[in-house]
């Protein structure tokens, strides 16, 4: 093996070897359970968790015609509990995070979700 293909050899297993590393966390990174508790009167509202160890983040779509208030409540024992509101467009999708301050072993989410009305 010559020299130039000898280090062309060398890079291409340091260069797969470093997608390796970087895909890993994403393999293990939910170390824990998330429950979502939704309250969703009657509207087609899709509720999607995606979790990673450092924050949680709950993807709502919205497959109604009209916007749509959702408000979030995480409970993340020893975590304080944390609220938020997220206001979704007919046929969007919107994303509320919530991060890790202390390590959880479970996130207990409240999810409800009404229609805007325009005043």
């Amino acid at each position: 093996m010559n020299v130039c293909s000898s280090r062309t050899w060398v890079s291409s297993r340091i260069g797969m070897l470093l997608a390796v590393a970087m895909l890993t966390p994403i393999a293990i990174a939910q170390t824990y359970a998330v429950n979502i508790k939704p309250t969703l009167h009657d509207l087609d509202i899709k509720i999607e968790p995606v979790a990673t160890t450092a924050m949680l983040v709950i993807k709502l779509t919205n497959r109604t015609d009209a916007k749509v208030r959702c408000d979030l409540r995480y409970d993340a024992a020893p975590q304080t509990p944390y609220q938020k509101t997220t206001y979704v467009d007919p046929g969007k999708t919107e994303q509320s995070t919530f991060r890790a301050k202390r390590k959880w072993l479970s996130v207990d989410v409240d999810v409800e979700c009404k229609p805007v009305h325009a005043s």
